[in-house]
């Protein structure tokens, strides 16, 4: 659709500047709304306090004593709701501390130091490594491979998932591409989940490089916020079943289903990978946070429970999912300047305004008191080709406050958009 169809450029002028007028309102108020992180509000907090209660005997039922050291892949209680959680065996997960960031960064600098299960030579002693990086994605993932100065690949996402056309031509050919990011399930920031076919694509093809891994970072599988949600094949299966059982490796945590700060990560793959890993582990750590383990299996108890607990998130963030998407439709529908994302579950709703303007967007929004994530935060190396997307994160912010901020956004939208098409 076509920039404001049908307006004449006065009406354009007339439109600017009755914005312009609303924008400086805006700033007279003295805002200071941060939407920058996508971080659990104190009311989905508050639904894990139970965590300390009747803490009772620290031993597990296997009688280890979690008070001291020894169990550095994690105890057996913690596995085994991971394991029914996620679909895998117990033999083939490590648990950690809160972070399943550092898991990530972590398996990457194993990776480069020491290789991995099914490595030549470990990464450092290569020329090149390239990765390959579905975008709009997540920053945090493009952060840890350009520190280690990894070439990274933009890879688009499309409504089932990434390209997997580039993908297939790309990795066939070229053995210096040894890895991909992935966010599979209400991915980071598009609400995307991979289709079937897309999974059973990445699980199937052909690489060239024999150390070739994906990095499937499972952050928001249990983040549904309808009862009828979105469902993601099971890669860990699907790669046994191709002949590529040491293809991935898989990350999630509870950092966003009881305490950001205090939650349980895990890290899943085949059992010779992490064998493998746990070798390495070994010299590092004597173990993660076991008492936190143990507490966290005693509050979640299994799978039934977990749905359960994850319902109540869901009554608690769905409003202001559905506030944003409300406004954004209010303000912005048919206009042609913009369009976003409407997802069924995760943290995120993605934006992409008129090209050429988000940062712009994002900047005007800041000079009223609005500060949300740095326009080509989600593309790596922080660029982003056609500067248009941006990422929303509505779940910490009480709603008055999440309202005003859209509200302000979708000027700014306008006013940068219109300021292109106009030549100011």
């Amino acid at each position: 659709m076509q920039a404001y169809q049908g307006f004449s450029r006065d009406e354009l002028y007339e439109r600017r500047n009755e914005l312009a007028r609303k924008y400086e309102d805006y700033k007279k108020q003295g805002l200071k709304l941060d939407m920058s992180r996508g971080k659990p509000c104190p009311e989905q907090l508050d639904l894990s306090n139970g965590l300390f209660s009747n803490i009772g005997s620290l031993f597990t039922e296997d009688g280890v004593d979690c008070r001291n050291y020894g169990m550095m892949d994690g105890i057996n209680e913690c596995k085994a709701l991971f394991a029914e959680l996620f679909n895998v065996s117990t033999d083939e997960l490590i648990i950690g501390g809160n972070s399943s960031l550092n898991l990530m960064y972590d398996l990457i600098a194993r990776a480069f130091n020491h290789g991995l299960n099914g490595f030549e030579k470990p990464w450092s002693k290569l020329d090149k490594i390239k990765f390959l990086c579905p975008a709009p994605g997540y920053d945090r993932h493009f952060a840890i491979t350009e520190l280690f100065g990894v070439e990274m690949i933009t890879v688009p996402m499309k409504e089932d998932g990434p390209d997997m056309d580039m993908i297939e031509s790309l990795v066939s050919e070229d053995e210096t591409i040894k890895g991909m990011w992935s966010v599979p399930m209400y991915s980071n920031p598009t609400g995307i989940t991979y289709s079937d076919d897309v999974v059973r694509r990445l699980a199937y093809m052909k690489t060239k490089a024999p150390d070739f891994i994906i990095m499937w970072d499972n952050a928001y599988c249990l983040h549904h916020l309808y009862d009828e949600h979105d469902k993601l094949a099971d890669i860990i299966s699907l790669c046994r079943e191709a002949g590529n059982p040491d293809r991935v490796y898989m990350f999630g945590s509870t950092s966003k289903v009881t305490f950001a700060g205090a939650g349980v990560a895990f890290m899943a793959s085949s059992k010779a990978n992490i064998d493998h890993v746990k070798k390495l582990i070994s010299i590092q750590t004597i173990g993660a946070d076991k008492i936190n383990m143990l507490l966290h299996v005693r509050f979640l108890k299994d799978a039934k429970n977990v749905a359960e607990h994850m319902k109540k998130h869901a009554e608690i963030v769905r409003p202001k999912f559905e506030a944003v998407i409300e406004i954004l439709e209010r303000n912005l529908s048919g206009k042609g300047i913009a369009a976003w994302s409407k997802p069924k579950g995760g943290y995120f709703i993605s934006l992409d305004v008129y090209e050429g303007c988000a940062k712009k967007t994002v900047q005007l929004a800041k000079e009223a008191g609005v500060v949300f994530t740095p326009a080509g935060a989600t593309f790596p190396y922080g660029k982003d080709p056609k500067d248009s997307n941006i990422r929303i994160a509505p779940t910490y912010p009480p709603i008055p406050e999440l309202r005003t901020a859209i509200e302000v956004l979708c000027v700014c939208v306008e006013l940068a958009a219109l300021d292109r098409i106009l030549g100011q």
